[in-house]
């Protein structure tokens, strides 16, 4: 696996070659000492992953990263000094396509990295997004038990990975005033990064984001978001779980298994998007939704960071519109309020 290393700290530039040179199957294609160079290196020899500071001179790695995926498209993993102390940066780059983001390792005296070890696994994750995981992920059963309940309250998902933070702040910006319907959010992110992200979400979108939490029940007027790296699914009491299982699903959370519980569990109507993203996490589940009659949407090519999700669910016929971003909320609360006024399912 090759890595592109783009960083104005000569210091950090060799911290991180000492921890790719240390790992078996990863080498070092280049490195670039600003966000200027990085997208000219990408665009003359592509590697398969770049690791991205976010503070450069003349392009910081918010706008190295925007520019990368709209010239010369490659997964991105930002390395910063203090994730923790840069979320909105570290947001902004990732609702431009960069996947996750990792503290940068520090050299130390005897010569090793101090925080080597955390980079190492985010870049095997991303390993197995980028090639390593089967084409297709572990199947989730079709659900032919009809869904318990009486209940005909609606319900929006949705379901986002690389670009998501964006797609979804721009969903929720753009839901009717007064949007009473409880709303569920899966989107790929560390599990260090989620509260983050929630707060980041509620700035972005004006409506208030918190994570669901182990037996939270989806209620109107509350946007709940996946809070941990287990699996958040709906049971069949109508409260929200978190498990393990599937432990070698390729995506946590993942968008399949909630879609997937929602479809066999929540009893009224219901209207879910599959959002930009790599990979094909979420398109079963949304066939699964639309087969019980919920309006289902997949964002278009043209506005997605990465057209992977949502193609295919195109490619499975999971999706019953496909819309530019800007269109999807009023699709959705359209299909929403059609689904309240039917009669039955």
């Amino acid at each position: 696996m090759r890595i592109g290393i783009v960083n104005d700290s000569m210091i950090a530039r060799e911290a991180l070659r000492r921890v790719v040179a240390s790992a078996d199957g990863l080498e070092v294609a280049w490195t670039a000492s600003d966000g200027e160079e990085g997208v000219e290196r990408v665009k003359a020899d592509r590697p398969d992953l770049v690791l991205m500071d976010l503070f450069m001179p003349r392009m910081d790695g918010v706008e190295s990263t925007r520019r990368i995926m709209a010239e010369a498209p490659c997964p991105i993993l930002v390395v910063t000094a203090s994730v923790s102390g840069q979320v909105d940066k570290v947001y902004q780059a990732m609702g431009f396509g960069a996947l996750d983001a990792v503290d940068t390792p520090v050299l130390m005296a005897c010569g090793g990295c101090s925080g080597g070890g955390d980079l190492l696994r985010k870049i095997r994750t991303i390993a197995k997004l980028i090639g390593k995981c089967p084409p297709r992920c572990p199947s989730y059963s079709s659900l032919e038990d009809p869904p318990a309940g009486t209940s005909r309250e609606p319900l929006l998902a949705l379901g986002a990975s690389t670009g998501g933070p964006f797609a979804v702040a721009e969903i929720l910006k753009g839901l009717p005033d007064g949007w009473e319907v409880a709303t569920v959010v899966v989107q790929h992110v560390d599990a260090c990064f989620v509260a983050g992200l929630a707060g980041w979400l509620s700035d972005h979108s004006g409506r208030r984001v918190r994570l669901a939490a182990e037996g939270d029940r989806p209620e109107p007027g509350r946007t709940l978001l996946a809070s941990t790296t287990g699996h958040m699914r709906l049971d069949e009491s109508g409260r929200l779980r978190y498990s393990a299982e599937p432990r070698d699903a390729c995506y946590r959370p993942s968008v399949d298994v909630l879609f997937h519980s929602l479809a066999r569990h929540w009893p009224g109507p219901g209207a879910a998007a599959l959002l930009t993203g790599m990979g094909r996490d979420g398109a079963e589940g949304l066939l699964a939704l639309r087969r019980r009659g919920w309006a289902t949407v997949a964002q278009d090519r043209g506005s997605s960071v990465v057209w992977g999700m949502p193609r295919a669910a195109v490619e499975l016929g999971a999706a019953e519109v496909v819309a530019p971003l800007e269109e999807i909320a009023g699709v959705l609360a359209h299909g929403i309020r059609a689904g309240a006024r039917a009669p039955g399912r």
